[in-house]
């Protein structure tokens, strides 16, 4: 392997997801692939090729040439227009087709995977063209994959692997949006601390310090008579986080203690990902 050890574990983890998704769609009927996802706006079948797409550019593959229906009502910023062109130009492949490039992708990507012997700190090119890491890149990529892995789940009926690989590298991603959420967009107050509290197959506590500038840290060291406490599952951590539900779908699931108007407001700002 000339894969980077820092590199490895999200290369795992993609590969975990991306075998799982694969094992979901092998034999489903027709019909069940214009099943809708809890991904605004998707079906199964615009799902799995929002990941052929993701993969495919990872690749190096070119992007597809096709202009974007004016009826998608979904799509209403840049990042959601250009993510929908992998996803519209595979609307009207058949289940055979989608399983074909899908396996074929898989193949294609490990192999590039095993013979990766770039740095973590190469620089590469990422959605609109944007540079960053390899391993920020890749480290997106396995919560991504991860995450919409967990779309079909939903949407097919089938819970699991909430607590593989990918739900831990996505635990990371997430919690590293909550000094944001909390300091910049809910506007806690200078010199508080907000607790969250994650129980379930991925647990953990954290708290949020705001500090006198309004600045946001994340730490593990649980805070004494914090402003605010949110408590929930881990599934629940996730949809909400994904934006794939709003806080008053999960009222049942969330506790909160302390200034409400400050909890309804981090609720408010919660989902972080595009």
């Amino acid at each position: 392997m000339s894969l980077h050890p820092t590199l490895q574990p999200y290369a795992d983890a993609w590969t975990h997801s991306i075998e799982a998704i694969s094992e979901l769609v092998q034999r489903l009927p027709e019909a069940d692939w214009n099943l809708r996802t809890p991904c605004p706006g998707w079906s199964v079948r615009d799902v799995v090729s929002h990941v052929i797409g993701l993969d495919s550019e990872m690749y190096g593959d070119p992007r597809p040439i096709h202009t974007l229906p004016r009826d998608l009502f979904h799509v209403t910023n840049d990042h959601q227009r250009y993510m929908e062109m992998q996803v519209d130009v595979r609307r009207h492949h058949t289940a055979p087709e989608m399983t074909a490039e899908l396996e074929l992708m898989i193949i294609r990507r490990n192999r590039q995977l095993r013979n990766e012997n770039r740095a973590p700190d190469a620089t590469v090119r990422g959605p609109l063209g944007t540079e960053l890491t390899l391993e920020e890149s890749m480290r997106r990529h396995a919560f991504d994959v991860w995450a919409h892995e967990q779309d079909l789940r939903t949407a097919l009926g089938r819970p699991g692997n909430l607590d593989s690989p990918g739900a831990h590298i996505a635990r990371d991603v997430l919690l590293a949006e909550l000094p944001r959420v909390v300091a910049e967009d809910a506007q806690a107050p200078r010199s508080s601390a907000v607790v969250i509290d994650v129980h379930g197959p991925v647990e953990f506590l954290r708290t949020i310090r705001v500090d006198i500038q309004g600045r946001g840290t994340l730490e593990t060291a649980p805070a004494l008579g914090p402003a605010a406490t949110l408590a929930m599952d881990w599934e629940t951590y996730v949809r909400l986080a994904c934006g794939r539900v709003t806080p008053e779908a999960v009222a049942d699931r969330v506790k909160t203690e302390g200034d409400p108007d400050l909890t309804a407001a981090i609720l408010r700002h919660f989902a972080v990902t595009k």
